[in-house]
């Protein structure tokens, strides 16, 4: 699937439960992070992961349904390697560049278990209490396309 059909897939809550994996979710943040600013990226993957969410009737638990701060802080690790490196041909070719953005554990080199784990994280975006997330360099990944 190409990046456009996955994005309208993906805005359509076309995908089934069992093939919406961890890199789905990176792939969509990397393509909406290329067309939006990181606000408005974080606006749009959110209302769409719980559309999603909705459609499929997934149980809102501490370890089920959607969580604010790792979707906030994916996209801020999305958003600073796509800073850093610049954009690739094809959301499945910046993946595949980006290994490191696979591993679900990585969230653990930020947050301890205690505190991504918590209800105050899921229900809001709380600050890393390991190290500070990395800040790209550029407000806008779009610019880069320039």
């Amino acid at each position: 699937m190409d990046d456009e059909a996955f994005i309208a897939a993906f805005e359509a809550r076309a995908f089934p439960l069992e093939k919406w994996h961890h890199s789905d979710h990176i792939k969509i943040a990397y393509l909406y992070l290329l067309r939006h600013p990181l606000a408005e990226a974080i606006d749009k993957i959110r209302s769409g992961i719980q559309a999603l969410n909705a459609q499929h009737k997934v149980p809102d638990a501490i370890d089920r349904g959607y969580h604010e701060t790792m979707t906030q802080a994916w996209m801020r690790l999305v958003h600073c390697t796509l800073s850093e490196f610049g954009p690739a041909e094809s959301a499945d070719a910046f993946l595949d560049k980006h290994t490191q953005l696979l591993s679900k554990r990585a969230l653990l080199l930020f947050y301890s278990r205690d505190r991504i784990m918590s209800a105050e994280a899921k229900a809001g975006f709380v600050e890393p209490d390991l190290t500070p997330l990395p800040a790209g360099r550029r407000a806008r990944a779009i610019d880069l396309l320039d």
